[in-house]
């Protein structure tokens, strides 16, 4: 089965998997953490190079400031249990997304595990954090004009922060929504989408397989006739 090199998680639906078990939003978020340490696993497993889990938008910081903080203690308990298995797997760690407005501790416990984990070749695990998809190319197109560029497709590219990544072959969505919620705007032109209602928490590898068996059957084009592909 031909699997996707780059694939893209939109982790959607935390919160109304909590509110459907009558439990606090908290609740859903730990969840779904647990979930995202099982793709991270199977996908290492299955030989993926590249996986982009999209962590925290600009968007988050509207949410109440208790859960964005509860989200960032909890993004730095995960990172901070699970470095030693990405180090030992050979998972290069990445982040997508502007750091500096990160709350310290957390901060900190991102750089030593970007530090820790620079030497892995067996997979890149790229966490969009603070992310926005527009922001990323008004930012490349910024850094262009000040450096007296000319503003090309593949400079553009270069200056995004997957820069030297892939385009991702696969996003998927969870949570029921049919949107990208600006992410990987510019990478995303010819990524093939899968959306489905299972709630982030829920989402298994078995789920994963349905959508990579969903992705094997797919004709990529890439604006060619069926003849030319």
């Amino acid at each position: 089965m031909a699997l996707p090199a780059h694939l893209a998680i939109i982790m959607d639906g935390n919160g109304r998997w909590a509110q459907a078990r009558g439990l606090a939003r908290s609740a859903g978020h730990r969840a779904g953490t647990m979930a995202a340490r099982e793709i991270v696993r199977e996908a290492r497993r299955l030989g993926i190079a590249y996986l982009t889990l999209y962590t925290f938008s600009r968007e988050n910081w509207r949410r109440p400031p208790h859960e964005v903080a509860y989200l960032f203690e909890l993004l730095r308990e995960f990172l901070s249990q699970e470095l030693p298995e990405l180090e030992r797997n050979g998972i290069q760690l990445r982040i997508l997304g502007d750091l500096t407005e990160i709350p310290q501790p957390c901060r900190q416990v991102l750089l030593h595990a970007l530090a820790r984990t620079a030497k892995g070749t067996a997979m890149t695990l790229a966490l969009a954090l603070n992310y926005s998809g527009r922001e990323e190319i008004l930012r490349a197109c910024q850094s262009l004009a000040a450096e007296g560029l000319p503003m090309t497709e593949e400079a553009i590219a270069a200056r995004l922060w997957t820069a030297g990544m892939p385009d991702p072959d696969l996003i998927i969505r969870t949570g029921g929504e049919l949107r990208l919620s600006n992410f990987l705007l510019f990478q995303s032109a010819y990524s093939e989408l899968y959306f489905t209602d299972t709630l982030w928490p829920d989402f298994t590898p078995t789920h994963l397989a349905c959508a990579l068996e969903d992705f094997a059957h797919r004709q990529r084009r890439f604006g060619q006739t069926q003849e030319g592909a």
